[in-house]
């Protein structure tokens, strides 16, 4: 009886071990493919504007308070701007809404964000009051869209303290806002414009190697 125990109790531990093994195999297979697979950046739509260009100065109304703010403007205060564009109709913004205001705690530092939309009054007021988007800056302007060339929702525009477009596209998820973040700090357009070229210098010290 006792060697059956012992016996089983071996086998036990022996699965245990495999198991681990198994297990760290899987997890640096998976930080491989983490590594191989591209992060899916904000896709660039917009035959308005172009990254690096002067962003469209507008003086606008906020919405929630009623007081007239320029949009576009280069900052004094190291800031950037945000322009995130809505619609109270669009059911892609609205679930898009919570990670934006995530986003806007965590990037407090250095970013300020503006909703952007255009449309009825009423219909902004109640989509801000059931979001609760009352602490935001809210602008309603067909002007500004057309100015910022915005054919597609949700679209996103960042603007450098500089008053430059600093990188700007579609925003499906909290990925390809980053995206937008990510783009500005490395000074490039976009994340596949970045890729491009880092796959490109790669290719070149191969191809130079002996």
């Amino acid at each position: 009886m006792d060697n059956i125990l012992i016996i089983s109790n071996a086998i036990l531990w022996l699965c245990v071990i495999g198991l681990c093994f198994l297990v760290f195999a899987l997890a640096r297979q998976i930080g491989v493919l983490y590594e191989r697979v591209a992060p899916a950046g904000a896709l660039m739509i917009n035959k308005t504007l172009e990254v690096g260009a002067l962003a469209p100065k507008l003086d606008l109304e906020n919405i929630n308070t009623g007081k007239v703010f320029t949009v576009g403007e280069a900052s004094l205060e190291n800031r950037s701007q945000l322009l995130f564009f809505v619609s109270p109709s669009c059911p892609v913004c609205k679930t898009l809404l919570p990670m934006l205001l995530s986003a806007r705690k965590s990037e407090s530092t250095w970013l300020d964000i503006v909703l952007a939309s255009d449309g009825e009054l009423a219909d902004h007021q109640k989509f801000i009051e059931r979001y609760q988007l009352e602490s935001i800056p809210y602008v309603s302007s067909e002007k500004l869209g057309m100015q910022y060339g915005v054919a597609k929702l949700p679209y996103a525009v960042l603007i450098g303290d500089d008053g430059k477009i600093a990188s700007m596209g579609l925003i499906n998820s909290r990925e390809h806002l980053e995206s937008l973040f990510e783009s500005k700090e490395r000074g490039v357009a976009s994340i596949q414009e970045y890729l491009k070229n880092q796959s490109e210098q790669q290719f070149s010290l191969a191809k130079e190697a002996p």
